[in-house]
């Protein structure tokens, strides 16, 4: 059996040569197994390190999980959006903010929603008259007299 230091934690002769080994990748609740993986593992502390091919296979199967979860949530996103019958516009500036396309956005996939819009939207799919109080609670928000009180002279 082929034994080195280990990297991580400088165990002498701690690392353990491995071939043909299965690891589980995963993301969020999303699990991937990779099959026929080689590397070193330390005994010692657990660090394991992969071959250059190895390492590939395993971290693509790991970025196949996160496409899959931006995805699933891009889908939830505009599903709850049409839902509420709101256009992605609006949706930004009801429940969002930021740039006129953020919603666009995260629809594609492109960028994961923060997830407090994640829960918000949620909360909304159960219970979708909260939209009426999100619509007054929007016209109601007057604190721009309250920023200016906050100007020296005022």
């Amino acid at each position: 059996m082929k034994h080195q230091d280990c990297v991580s934690c400088g165990a002498a002769n701690g690392m353990t040569r491995f071939e043909d080994r299965s690891f589980e990748v995963e993301y969020r609740n999303l699990r991937r197994s990779v099959q026929g993986l080689s590397g070193w593992e330390c005994r010692a502390c657990g660090e394991t390190e992969f071959d250059p091919d190895s390492a590939l296979r395993y971290g693509a199967a790991g970025d196949q999980l996160i496409e899959t979860a931006r995805r699933t949530i891009a889908q939830e996103m505009k599903r709850i959006r049409r839902k509420l019958s709101l256009t992605q516009k609006t949706a930004v500036q009801m429940l969002s903010g930021g740039g006129h396309n953020a919603f666009s956005r995260y629809e594609r996939g492109e960028v994961e929603p923060p997830r407090s819009l994640v829960v918000l939207m949620a909360l909304l799919d159960r219970h979708p008259q909260l939209m009426e109080e999100i619509v007054a609670i929007n016209q109601d928000v007057r604190l721009d007299p309250q920023i200016a009180a906050q100007e020296p002279g005022h």
